[in-house]
């Protein structure tokens, strides 16, 4: 499943889950700075690809031409990934409700197992050392 619709299949479960409500003084205005932040943070990593004359399709790692390390990618693997993770916990505040809050690090768990992992496997067979050099010095998320 492409991960925007993993997020937004997320966003939807935020919404129609149980609510356990809770508030705090600008609740929406810290989802308001992560949605920003998140914005940020995606459009720098497109930006880097596009630099890099790369696929930015997340089905077909084995096509990208280049390993983007600049920019973004010097502080995470995963930018792209990173920004949605930003928007779902901004959303998060937006419904609140701590089941979503919750949700969370399955978001996490979930495209570490079914899309990072397979992503990573292609990128180590297609760049090496170069990739394994890479992944030691930069996190997969921050």
């Amino acid at each position: 499943m492409p991960p925007p619709v993993v997020m937004a299949s997320f966003a939807l479960l935020m919404w129609f889950i149980p609510s356990f409500e809770f508030e705090f003084p600008l609740r929406l205005a810290v989802a308001a700075v992560l949605f920003i932040l998140a914005l940020i943070v995606g459009a720098a990593a497109l930006l880097g690809f596009r630099r890099a004359k790369t696929t930015v399709n997340p089905m077909k790692p084995e096509a990208s031409s280049a390993l983007v390390t600049a920019g973004i990618y010097r502080l995470s693997r995963n930018p792209m990934y990173l920004g949605m993770l930003l928007i779902l916990a901004g959303w998060a505040l937006v419904v609140s409700n701590l089941a979503a809050l919750a949700m969370l690090p399955l978001f996490v768990a979930y495209l570490n197992r079914f899309q990072i992992g397979p992503e990573e496997r292609a990128l180590r067979a297609r760049f090496g050392a170069e990739f394994e050099n890479y992944c030691r010095t930069v996190r997969r998320w921050l």
